[in-house]
């Protein structure tokens, strides 16, 4: 038998491998790291015997705990359930009106609206109701159909130009495709409604476009650009605009009008849902 080699620096055995002339040192794991990696083993096959852990060909073994993540998950929901009935059947029996007038109920629904929101309308109308090209801003006090509590919920239950029988409808004449109005006589129209905002334009175009304006636009969107809330006809005389505010923006428009499409949530979402998402979206303006 050989005589163990040890390093002539430490004494500390050497377990005879050699790299690039260094020699291996076979120094002793230390007691502490020993016993805990023997505790961790004991531990582990503790936790297979008390919880689930090991998959089988029909299953797997439940342990003796029977613990179940599923189980306490059902348990909860149920609970969080329990604990909102009383919340849902208050506004179930409210009216929107009632609801933002008692601070508990409101800010129950405030909460419930934002996860609605989050989830159904964010998509289109942005997370903080900022809107986007072709989609309405909610953050703002400019409504097409009217921003009082009665109004958000109403379109929200029947959506405009959706399937709904009784869904919003507004029509802008494709006054261009249509031939109502010349290229050269919209491209007027057009310079004299970015007057109505305050924009530079073409002065000499926009006075030819006034009485064709008024010829053709004002029963819908007013004499001033105020538009028309019973109509659907946006406001022209404010800086917010859904299709573009440069003139080539609104010569497309008049020309070949978009006509965006919002769908019915009634059916979609329960009743107190789309109470609950009316009272959200007529706080992110600060409400009519």
């Amino acid at each position: 038998m050989s005589e163990i080699e040890r390093d002539p620096v430490t004494g500390t055995p050497t377990t005879g491998h050699v790299w690039d002339g260094i020699k291996e040192l076979n120094t002793p794991l230390p007691k502490w790291w020993v016993y805990v990696l023997y505790a961790t083993i004991v531990w582990a096959i503790g936790y297979w015997v008390v919880y689930p852990a090991w998959p089988t060909l029909v299953g797997y073994t439940h342990g003796m705990l029977g613990y179940s993540t599923r189980a306490t998950y059902e348990q909860q929901a149920a609970a969080a359930a329990g604990a909102q009935k009383v919340w849902l059947d208050r506004i179930a029996s409210s009216s929107v009106d009632q609801i933002v007038q008692d601070p508990e109920l409101f800010d129950f629904a405030l909460n419930g609206g934002k996860a609605v929101f989050a989830e159904n309308c964010a998509p289109c109308h942005g997370s903080g109701g900022q809107g986007g090209p072709g989609f309405p801003i909610l953050a703002d006090d400019s409504w097409l159909w009217g921003g009082k509590l009665a109004d958000i919920e109403h379109t929200i239950r029947v959506g405009v130009r959706s399937t709904h029988a009784d869904t919003r409808v507004s029509e802008m004449p494709k006054f261009g495709v249509d031939q109502v109005l010349t290229p050269e006589q919209i491209s007027d129209v057009a310079d004299y409604v970015l007057t109505l905002s305050g924009a530079t334009t073409d002065a000499s175009a926009a006075e030819r476009g006034a009485p064709l304006y008024a010829e053709n636009c004002v029963a819908c969107h007013g004499d001033k650009g105020q538009g028309n809330q019973e109509l659907g006809a946006p406001a022209l005389n404010d800086s917010i605009w859904m299709y573009g505010s440069d003139h080539k923006s609104i010569v497309a428009q008049i020309t070949r009008p978009k006509q965006g499409v919002m769908p019915t949530w009634e059916g979609r979402l329960s009743d107190n849902w789309i109470k609950m998402l009316t009272v959200y979206v007529h706080s992110l303006s600060g409400g009519q």
